[in-house]
């Protein structure tokens, strides 16, 4: 557990309201930006007559990745507020996204900051907050016939599989908690044909 960071366990919604606009701030667990890209098109989809679609996403706990856009508002008027109040919190893996509809009446670029802000801020409180677990990513590559074998650890030790590709070669992602990774990998190598490929901490 690394008790610096935090996540969120679900989505969760804000809402922030000023001179006739409204700013609808919502924040969803997240880990790549091609998860993230999924996110906003769906929200593009669900919010079709909102203006703006403004957000911030930061993965990771080493070597952080993280990315901001203002979707044609004033640069760093919306993006880079959403991503102080990810920072404020100790927030990793999550996408914040703050749509607005726009109500007539032009904020200004201190009222914009704020509005982002307040709305980003309002999804993180509304959330469900807890301590970062973090985990131990791995490919593994094996043979098609050493797949029970393998498949019999991950159901040992109650390992999910995110990606997988199985014919001649078969290969799988998975991930453990830290505590068990070195234990797991050593049942794995009694397997002459596996390769294990690290692919980081988060």
């Amino acid at each position: 557990m690394v008790p610096n960071f935090y996540n969120l366990t679900k989505k969760s919604i804000g809402l922030y309201k000023d001179k006739g606009s409204k700013f609808i701030g919502l924040a969803s667990p997240c880990h790549s930006k091609k998860e993230a890209i999924v996110i906003l098109k769906n929200l593009q989809t669900e919010y079709n007559k909102a203006q703006h679609f403004c957000y911030a996403y930061k993965f990771g706990i080493d070597g952080l990745i993280y990315k901001t856009n203002d979707d044609g508002e004033p640069v760093n008027s919306a993006g880079k507020p959403i991503l102080g109040q990810i920072n404020s919190f100790n927030l990793t893996n999550v996408i914040i996204t703050v749509i607005r509809y726009y109500g007539g009446v032009n904020l200004g670029l201190g009222g914009l900051i704020k509005a982002y802000r307040e709305a980003a801020k309002s999804a993180i409180e509304n959330g469900d907050i807890i301590p970062l677990i973090v985990y131990d990513w791995v490919d593994l590559i094996f043979s098609y016939e050493d797949m029970p074998f393998v498949m019999n650890i991950l159901k040992k030790y109650k390992l999910d599989v995110s990606n997988n590709y199985f014919e001649e070669i078969c290969k799988l992602t998975t991930f453990m908690k830290l505590n068990e990774a070195e234990k797991i990998k050593l049942e794995l190598k009694k397997l002459s044909s596996i390769k294990i490929i690290e692919k980081g901490i988060y």
